[in-house]
């Protein structure tokens, strides 16, 4: 979803949004014809907190080196100090399963 929802910023910014908005809903309906079938089965072992809990994770072990590398954004303190509560948020959401 990082792809579909940022790169459009700097690909297609010339271009009017409308196209933008397609191009990232095409990008976006692969990537959900992945995703609506992992939580379905990851919802037969985990809560759907949980389940959030790991998209949040993902989401931004992708997003950071994305914002980084590809949209050439600084890294700033406060990313640091966001990640380190999510990396809270999966211990209290997982606790009662270690």
């Amino acid at each position: 979803m990082t792809f579909a929802w940022y790169a459009h910023l700097k690909e297609l910014n010339n271009k009017p949004w409308l196209i933008a908005v397609f191009v990232s809903w095409g990008i976006a309906l692969f990537e959900y014809l992945f995703q609506v079938p992992a939580n379905r089965i990851g919802f037969t072992e985990l809560s759907v907190g949980q389940l959030k809990i790991i998209q949040e994770v993902v989401t931004l072990g992708v997003f950071v080196p994305f914002s980084l590398f590809y949209l050439k954004e600084p890294l700033e303190t406060d990313y640091i100090w966001a990640g380190l509560c999510i990396m809270g948020a999966v211990y209290f959401v997982f606790r009662s399963k270690l």
